[in-house]
């Protein structure tokens, strides 16, 4: 399941409705705030209604906002729910990682509990250490989520047609080693592989037929990549995001849990696997996103990193 609906967001706050000066404002998936994708984390929701919280995510208006509702300060556990600009969201990989990180720069690193529409999320959480990691990337906090267990089946001929006509795309423009299915690691995904890099740069979408088609099917994203090469897991992505009134998302954590699944079903996971997904590129928003996966397990453990948007 996916977004679900909430009432619409009111064009000013009403004298009750919480300001945004309440939100705290992260970017996920990059060590630089211009890079990444934004969320807004709420830390203490537990007063708002869900009117309340898809107004504040609209007036914040990034794809998802995340609202702590519920704390156990000992146990490091807290309730967690996520709103984009129209609906509430099951669940959303950037905003857990922007509010771990939130949480482990006020709380401390360690182990944080998150109890999400879709289940228990574990996040494990380190702070900045000042000296740059193999990544390069070791002056921004790190959060490591463990999905919900993550599966995919191959999707059907009609609705691929569907989708390829939506996207303005032809089957001639697909990786056929890579084919289309639906994955799922705490929301379904379309995923979509292009068979060259250019296809991928080039989107042009029907946003209104592509919504209608997500929300009937109750799809997140559509979950479009591009493979480096067919001996290496680095691959490049691009999440259209409609449902949540967005063109497109620059860092999507659920989505590439959902991935994670994907490659599993196609049986390409045959050890420990760690997938490095580049996406945010072609929006001017850089993201790198790490999936570690093994084949004996349904979870994907999803890495990134998250800084602090000041001024926002």
């Amino acid at each position: 399941m996916t977004a679900h609906t909430a009432p619409a967001a009111p064009t000013a706050p009403g004298a009750d409705a919480p300001g945004t000066d309440d939100v705290l404002h992260y970017s996920a998936f990059t060590t630089d705030p211009s890079g990444g994708n934004p969320a807004g984390v709420v830390l203490d929701a537990a007063a708002l209604d869900d009117a309340q919280m898809v107004a504040l995510a609209a007036r914040v208006g990034y794809s998802e906002t995340a609202f702590i509702t519920s704390r156990d300060e000992a146990a490091r556990r807290y309730g967690l729910r996520y709103f984009s600009p129209r609906a509430e969201v099951a669940f959303c990989g950037h905003a857990t990682i922007a509010t771990a990180v939130a949480l482990a720069e006020r709380t401390g690193p360690g182990e944080l509990v998150f109890d999400t529409p879709v289940g228990e999320i574990r996040v494990a959480t380190t702070l900045a250490d000042g000296a740059d990691g193999a990544d390069g990337a070791g002056s921004a906090p790190q959060a490591t989520l463990t999905s919900a267990p993550a599966h995919s089946r191959p999707a059907d001929e009609a609705l691929t047609e569907q989708v390829l006509k939506a996207l303005r795309w032809t089957r001639d423009d697909l990786d056929p080693a890579l084919p289309p299915h639906i994955a799922f690691a705490g929301n379904d995904h379309f995923v979509l592989a292009a068979a060259t890099r250019e296809r991928l740069a080039d989107l042009d979408y029907d946003f209104d037929a592509l919504e209608e088609l997500m929300r009937r099917h109750e799809w997140t994203t559509v979950h479009l990549v591009w493979r480096e090469s067919a001996d290496r897991f680095d691959f490049h992505a691009r999440d259209p995001f409609p449902p949540g009134g967005v063109v497109e998302d620059p860092a999507t954590g659920a989505a590439a849990a959902a991935f994670g699944g994907y490659l599993r079903a196609l049986g390409m996971v045959t050890g420990p696997t760690r997938l490095r997904i580049r996406q945010g590129e072609d929006m001017g928003r850089p993201s790198e996103l790490l999936v570690d996966l093994t084949p004996d397990d349904d979870r994907s453990r999803v890495t990134g990193r998250a800084v602090r948007i000041t001024g926002a």
